[in-house]
């Protein structure tokens, strides 16, 4: 009887044979793999272009800075959806109003609001459903409208009287905050001008010949004016943002 364990191996060894590269070969070129930060780490990329530049200090300087302009950008971008989630709340419960002063049943009224504010749709039908199943009504971008309807269905109260007032309410509170931001606009401009201030005078001393880069980056005592400069420059756009920040509550 003929051992076929020679045979295996001898093909396992002609399956795993390294083959030579020829001419015909395209040659392989080395392939350059560049680390991607994650996403909340990319706003450090100023702060360590500037290492190599201006220093540690200057490194350090220009992280708080990209800090402070994250986070006016941030608070703007907030007030802003802030008024707009209003103005779509009091769309949506005025078009249930409307469908239940009509005679539709609040579930209906529900998802006839949310093919009137499409922005919405899925949070009115989700309340929709969970008052069509007797359920609890949450919501996380609707939450005057969902405890509304809640109070109503609680107490046995008109549904539509309740959502009228909670629609005056949202519409008079979107009101103050919007007034309110108006008025802020000069103070907010003025703040604004006093932030770029410094950066304004440096670049006028460097355009007169004082050189106060290199004073600013090559010396310790200029580095710790950076970071000074830096944290004094966060903590105002920070105290600036308190003070004209619209508030939520109505007068």
């Amino acid at each position: 009887m003929i051992d076929s364990w020679p045979f295996l191996c001898l093909g396992t060894a002609l399956l795993v044979w390294p083959t030579l590269p020829t001419r015909l070969d395209p040659p392989r070129r080395p392939t350059l793999t560049i680390p991607h930060l994650p996403r909340r780490l990319r706003w450090l990329l100023p702060a360590l272009a500037a290492i190599p530049i201006a220093g540690p200090g200057a490194a350090l300087a220009v992280a708080v800075v990209t800090v402070a302009v994250r986070q006016e950008w941030r608070s703007r971008k907030e007030s802003a959806a802030t008024l707009t989630r209003g103005e779509q709340t009091s769309a949506a419960l005025r078009a249930m109003v409307a469908e239940l002063r009509a005679g539709a049943h609040p579930v209906l009224a529900a998802e006839a609001a949310a093919d009137a504010v499409p922005a919405l749709s899925a949070e009115l039908r989700n309340l929709a459903t969970a008052a069509r199943l007797d359920g609890a009504l949450e919501s996380r971008q609707l939450p005057e409208l969902a405890a509304a309807w809640g109070l109503a269905r609680r107490h046995g109260l008109p549904i539509a009287d309740t959502l009228d007032a909670t629609r005056r309410d949202t519409d008079a509170a979107t009101a103050f905050a919007r007034r309110l931001h108006a008025k802020m606009a000069g103070p907010r401009m003025s703040a604004t001008v006093l932030t770029a201030l410094p950066i304004v005078c440096l670049a006028m001393g460097q355009a007169i010949g004082a050189d106060p880069l290199a004073v600013l980056t090559h010396t310790l005592l200029g580095q710790l004016f950076l970071v000074t400069g830096a944290v004094l420059i966060w903590a105002g756009t920070a105290w600036s943002r308190a003070l004209t920040a619209p508030r939520r509550e109505a007068p």
